[in-house]
């Protein structure tokens, strides 16, 4: 629905169909981890992208999703990423590393790369919000994933 008759407007697009998305996801706290892949993959699905236009991949932690991100961003086999994983505060400074430089990480690789990445890395005070947010962070970063991929083709064929 355009505002304005006057100036061109890219609307948003939700349709996943044909696109090829990866999905890296950390291993650290699992159960969020599968939590959120199984929202993310069923709302990738949902949106029409194959389960064969899809990739997995896990790794150890946070720290080490970007640099998955970019291999798999220079790749060129993919038109969307997402980041999948939980930071949960502990008693030390290392919770703040962690949660800023994953997603310093994670925004670099899509700057550099062009190549849009959903961020769905939660960074939670405890287990409790981790859990309550998994599901609809995961569905969100799919489709944040596909709009962008479509947003940004658009804009390329203009």
């Amino acid at each position: 629905m355009a505002r304005f008759n006057d100036i061109q407007e890219l609307e948003p697009k939700l349709d996943g169909r044909g696109l090829r998305v990866g999905i890296v996801m950390s291993r650290f706290n699992p159960d969020v981890g599968e939590g959120l892949l199984s929202a993310c993959a069923g709302e990738l699905k949902r949106l029409g992208v194959a389960a064969a236009d899809m990739t997995i991949a896990s790794v150890p932690g946070a720290l080490e999703i970007p640099l998955l991100l970019q291999t798999l961003a220079q790749s060129g086999k993919y038109d969307a990423l997402v980041a999948i994983g939980c930071v949960i505060r502990g008693e030390t400074y290392h919770f703040e590393i962690v949660a800023n430089e994953s997603a310093r990480g994670i925004t670099d690789v899509q700057l550099n790369s062009g190549i849009p990445v959903a961020n769905a890395v939660l960074t939670t005070e405890d287990d409790d919000q981790a859990l309550a947010r998994m599901a609809q962070k995961g569905a969100e970063a799919a489709q944040a994933a596909i709009e962008m991929a479509r947003l940004l083709k658009l804009v390329k064929a203009k």
